[in-house]
């Protein structure tokens, strides 16, 4: 049986998410520039807030499992989104 392909920009988020909430700096970003980047940067704003805010470890695991569900219900295969 085949793996179903990650969404690359999902995985970006969900990276920069807990880099920041690991308490990392901004500039570990992987990417250069580009959308990819763009999605790792909304990532790390949004776990740099939930680390502000003193979120512990379930409660972010939590959080990062709603977006995956999230997302993978507003995308179509071909990737674009069903709003």
């Amino acid at each position: 049986m085949k793996r179903q392909k990650r969404n690359q920009w999902e995985r970006a988020f969900c990276k920069g998410y807990q880099a920041a909430s690991e308490n990392k700096a901004q500039n570990l970003c992987p990417y250069v520039d580009g959308p990819l980047h763009q999605e790792w940067m909304n990532g790390w704003r949004e776990g740099r807030e939930d680390y502000w805010n003193g979120f512990k470890a379930s409660a972010k695991a939590q959080k990062l499992e709603s977006y995956r569900t999230f997302s993978a219900e507003n995308h179509h295969p071909d990737g674009w989104r069903t709003v």
